[in-house]
């Protein structure tokens, strides 16, 4: 099993995309706007900082949050926000600074500052826009992700299952009237970057083959315009790995993410593996508190989170589970009974303080780290082959992602 803490943060800057050496026609050509401006344009990023450890039994964490909040927005305040990339922060004097290359040197920067802590930075997941990031790993290896939105209607149901069976199976999603979704499409890019313009695969190509993407699909009938599906189960399942082999013929994909919506995700990667994943939310109080520590440890360690009458949070869990696709159903999983499944087990935490109502935590802190591991142990059991990842977030900012290794 690995265990994850991720930690968002937000900074400003602005930057030009171009190669030293080539004509601006060129790097006009090659970058569009983004190589336009001399003085450099902007984005508001959002930078995911992944830590990974062992999670100390004292106190329930892999590393206190407070320490890479003060560790982190300094580096950010010195090197990165409000500054002029190419200008004011080394090296992108010299390299282009691409979602690529910005997030592998925000993740160089970041490791060193963690090395007398038993947990240090993972990855690096840089968000410039609602449509494009990357991610960058301490293995190194670089990915670039690109989001296309879409809205299509539908009728889920399989051609192969009788009128019973898909409306059994569906529910109301089977109505021959169909039904509608603003779909957001994630793709995944991985492979080398280049050395010289800084990308993985040239941007102004890739945003051309969404936009193409995006105009055969947006605000159709799935069903009926698109000839493709004819002969084909209409799931989220059959999109997705349609999605990934039509992509893949002309990009470096590795894997592709549809989301029906904020709560329902289906990826497919490297073509064959699948994956589904539903949210589902409950409210809880808690006190980060340890027997283990005395009242002054308790107190600087967890610090307003040690308040004697507690306090609380709205969580969000997301589960994966993954398999084959049933060819004849275009399912992975039955949807609404994963659903009532996850529902059910966090019934037994919904609206109860997890230290003082719950048998769960009389031994253990109640951090992130804990509480995802004990509801890891709680939902494993109950979906076959077992879960892929479990991820808790306990504010926007702050994610526990425990997933079985492979």
């Amino acid at each position: 099993m690995q265990l994850t803490i991720s930690k968002r943060f937000e900074f400003s800057t602005s930057h030009r995309l171009r190669v030293e050496g080539w004509s601006q026609e060129k790097n006009t050509a090659f970058f569009g706007k983004e190589a336009q401006s001399q003085f450099g344009h902007g984005h508001n990023y959002s930078a995911y900082f992944i830590f990974s450890g062992p999670v100390d039994r004292k106190n329930g964490m892999m590393i206190n949050v407070t320490i890479i909040k003060k560790k982190i927005k300094s580096l950010l305040d010195a090197r990165f926000d409000h500054k002029f990339l190419n200008a004011d922060t080394p090296p992108f004097d010299k390299v282009n600074p691409t979602a690529e290359n910005l997030a592998a040197q925000l993740l160089e920067e970041a490791v060193p500052l963690f090395s007398e802590e038993t947990a240090g930075p993972a990855a690096c997941h840089l968000a410039e826009s609602p449509f494009s990031e990357a991610a960058a790993y301490v293995n190194g290896n670089v990915e670039r992700h690109l989001w296309v939105d879409f809205s299509a209607a539908r009728r889920t149901f399989s051609p192969f299952l009788t009128e019973e069976e898909n409306n059994r199976l569906f529910g109301i999603a089977a109505n021959l009237s169909g039904h509608g979704h603003h779909y957001r499409l994630r793709v995944t890019l991985s492979g080398d970057v280049h050395p010289q313009h800084g990308m993985i695969f040239p941007g102004k190509e890739s945003l051309k083959i969404l936009r193409e993407l995006h105009s055969r699909f947006d605000h159709k009938n799935l069903n009926i315009d698109i000839p493709d599906f004819k002969d084909m189960p209409m799931t989220t399942e059959m999109l997705t790995r349609y999605f990934y082999h039509e992509l893949k013929k002309k990009m470096p994909v590795n894997r592709v993410r549809l989301f029906e919506n904020d709560d329902f995700f289906v990826e497919c990667v490297d073509g064959k593996d699948m994956f589904m994943s539903t949210a589902s939310r409950f409210h809880a109080a808690h006190r980060l508190h340890s027997r283990l520590l005395s009242q002054e440890d308790n107190t600087a360690v967890y610090g307003i989170c040690n308040n004697p009458s507690g306090h609380g949070h709205l969580y969000r869990v997301e589960c994966t589970i993954g398999g084959p696709i049933d060819e004849r159903s275009g399912i992975l999983y039955d949807l609404n009974r994963t659903n009532s499944t996850v529902n059910r087990v966090l019934e037994d935490w919904d609206y109860k303080h997890l230290d003082l109502e719950t048998e769960d935590f009389q031994d253990k802190p109640s951090t992130g780290e804990n509480i995802v591991q004990v509801l890891w142990s709680k939902l494993d059991g109950r979906f076959e082959p077992g879960l892929h990842r479990l991820r808790l977030w306990e504010t926007d900012n702050n994610r526990f992602t425990l997933r079985r290794s492979n």
